[in-house]
């Protein structure tokens, strides 16, 4: 077996505050920031005399975690954050959340806007998408008991 577990998944933002405390809201916890430079960096991640500050959040089960970086140098680019859902790339991370409306009362004041509609499926969940800080698409379900 090569792959022994996903370790994180990374997202370059501009405003990390605003990205953390995002995701802090959700219910991620906060396991560290740190400032990154130096040749080290630049060999990993191909970008000559970088400079970014780095937050790591998990989730509270402590099987997920999710990397962001927000760059001083160089400066970043547009990746169209705000593209739809069909657009090819990362498009989306998904939580399962134990209440849905509560969930959506607390990001609001963080950015979070609803793409559509909140939408039940049977009798097995409500779901629906927000896009939060950078427009990073989040897709929030409450699983019936």
């Amino acid at each position: 077996m090569a792959v022994k577990a996903m370790h994180h998944v990374g997202i370059t933002v501009t405003d990390l505050a605003a990205a953390v405390a995002f995701f802090e809201e959700l219910g991620l916890e906060l396991e560290g920031k740190m400032h990154m430079e130096g040749s080290f960096v630049d060999g990993v991640i191909g970008l000559d005399g970088s400079r970014s500050q780095i937050a790591m959040l998990r989730t509270p089960d402590d099987r997920y975690r999710i990397e962001f970086s927000e760059f001083q140098a160089p400066q970043s680019i547009d990746g169209s954050s705000h593209a739809p859902i069909h657009a090819l790339g990362l498009r989306h991370i998904a939580f399962v959340v134990d209440d849905l409306d509560d969930t959506l009362a607390r990001l609001r004041p963080h950015g979070a806007e609803l793409v559509r509609n909140v939408e039940t499926y049977q009798d097995i969940l409500r779901t629906c998408y927000v896009r939060g800080p950078e427009g990073i698409l989040v897709e929030l379900s409450e699983f019936f008991s």
